[in-house]
């Protein structure tokens, strides 16, 4: 059984003097259980209204969403039961209350049984570098602190599944670590499948087995983290020459100059051994000395790019 089954997702939103907005089209994925899924797209491609349909928040037009086999809409309680999330931007946690007080509110709300509780809440805080804090009110505490707050509170009742709408947004580059380290200890220790919204598409190459693209409501891809690395892996080289070089004119079509102090730096797709072996001639023959030649591997950020332009054409 998946642990996130989406069939034919469809929602269309109609507003008065408007025409139509199709958010969401005809959207199908299957999320096995343990693993890190990227949910990726540009702002205003239907990440967040999938995300708000998977929670039963936003009745789609069309379609089902099954977690772990219950249907959102057919046997919402169950459903309900088998995931916790955070949304971004959302005020999630309760600022009056301390991070304890939510995490014992929210557990409660949840169900978690009176001898879980405090165990689990102060393992949690101890995770998210929250425990020294425990006892101050939320509004208290900085942006990237209310947020990690707000992913402890979303896993008091210990959910299966877990769904992270940009999850170091706000946090400092050491909490933020902290946070995609524990993001991966979810999965591979824990068995929780976690799908995880973000713009940081380093960071979801980091940390995610596979991950799907969206555009315009429409899936353009859906496929494994190596898969894609692997089928838009490409001769990209980036070359760095002493002195300035001005002869752009005889270099292949699509290399990019950038001059520097006492350097120039020349990039851009080579397609074979013998293009690559005539720039450097080129170079030579300017009296140029060549410091580096290296070649680029494929990053998600190049790829997401590409797929984005391509379906937009």
């Amino acid at each position: 059984m998946n642990a996130i089954e989406l069939v034919s997702l469809t929602k269309t939103f109609h507003r008065r003097g408007s025409a139509p907005v199709r958010a969401v089209v005809d959207l199908s994925l299957s999320i096995p259980r343990g693993q890190i899924f990227g949910f990726l797209g540009p702002n205003g491609a239907g990440k967040t209204t999938t995300i708000k349909m998977m929670c039963g928040v936003v009745i789609p037009d069309a379609g089902s969403v099954k977690l772990l086999g219950h249907d959102v809409q057919r046997d919402r309680s169950a459903a309900m039961r088998q995931f916790g999330t955070v949304l971004e931007g959302a005020r999630t946690v309760y600022w009056r209350l301390s991070a304890m007080e939510n995490l014992m509110y929210f557990g409660r709300l949840k169900g978690v049984r009176d001898r879980y509780l405090k165990p689990r809440a102060d393992r949690l805080l101890k995770e998210l570098d929250l425990w020294e804090r425990r006892n101050d009110d939320v509004r208290e505490f900085s942006r990237g602190m209310q947020q990690k707050v707000a992913i402890s509170a979303a896993l008091m009742s210990d959910p299966p599944i877990v769904l992270l709408d940009e999850p170091t947004l706000g946090l400092d580059v050491e909490s933020a670590q902290t946070v995609r380290e524990w993001v991966s200890r979810l999965a591979k220790e824990e068995n929780k499948t976690v799908l995880l919204t973000t713009h940081q598409l380093a960071m979801a190459q980091e940390l995610c087995d596979r991950v799907a693209i969206i555009n315009e409501g429409r899936l353009i891809a859906d496929r494994s983290v190596d898969e894609l690395l692997s089928l838009f892996r490409r001769d990209y080289y980036t070359i760095r020459v002493g002195g300035l070089f001005n002869g752009q004119g005889s270099l292949p079509e699509g290399l990019t100059l950038e001059p520097g102090d006492s350097e120039t730096t020349i990039s851009g797709d080579i397609a074979d051994q013998d293009s690559l072996h005539q720039v450097l001639r080129c170079l030579r023959e300017e009296g140029l000395p060549i410091l580096s030649v290296q070649r680029a591997a494929p990053s998600l950020e190049h790829i997401f790019m590409d797929l984005l332009n391509e379906d937009r054409k």
